[in-house]
């Protein structure tokens, strides 16, 4: 957690992981779009996908975006949902919370929320949400069965939970000691 938080603290430091608004463009986020949303959601951008770009939305929804960070992807969510939509960011890191707090603020941005929690224990009730997203959650948590178990139990019948995640493409070396700074520890 740590290593996560430092990201939202100091986003201008050498991190074990991308981060930023440059890394952000990488993963096809469109420029003129960073730039249209607060830095303070842009610079400690550590997603590993565009999912709120690309997720089908309806209008008038209740979607979820679980390990929300700095709040990039939840801003985003939030405007393709419309004003009578919801968008609840769920985050275990306070600095990063502070600035997706800080960056709906700054924009203006009424119709999302977010709060402080594991992604195990989710502080929701059961069958509320119509869209999930979890953009590189997974690899910050072991517990994945608990998360997964969560998103069944507030994801509405006929619901959607969209997540991408960092795969490796090759077993690690023998002698790789995991740490909380590396993402497949």
């Amino acid at each position: 957690m740590r290593a996560y938080s430092a990201a939202a603290l100091r986003p201008d430091d050498v991190h074990a992981f991308p981060v930023g608004r440059q890394f952000a463009e990488s993963l096809g986020y469109p420029p003129g779009l960073l730039a249209s949303l607060p830095a303070a959601s842009t610079e400690a951008f550590a997603g590993v996908s565009n999912l709120s770009l690309s997720a089908e939305l309806s209008p008038g929804g209740v979607i979820l975006d679980l390990g929300c960070g700095a709040g990039l992807d939840s801003l985003i969510l939030a405007g393709r949902t419309g004003p009578r939509g919801r968008v609840l960011g769920v985050d275990f890191s306070f600095p990063m919370l502070a600035r997706a707090r800080h960056s709906a603020r700054t924009a203006g941005i009424a119709n999302v929320a977010f709060c402080l929690s594991s992604a195990e224990s989710l502080p929701l009730p059961s069958d509320s949400i119509a869209v999930a997203l979890a953009n590189g959650i997974f690899n910050l948590n072991p517990n994945r069965t608990a998360i997964f178990r969560e998103l069944g139990r507030v994801v509405k019948k006929g619901g959607v939970v969209y997540s991408s995640e960092l795969v490796l493409r090759a077993p690690l070396p023998r002698d790789h000691s995991g740490s909380e700074t590396d993402w497949f520890a």
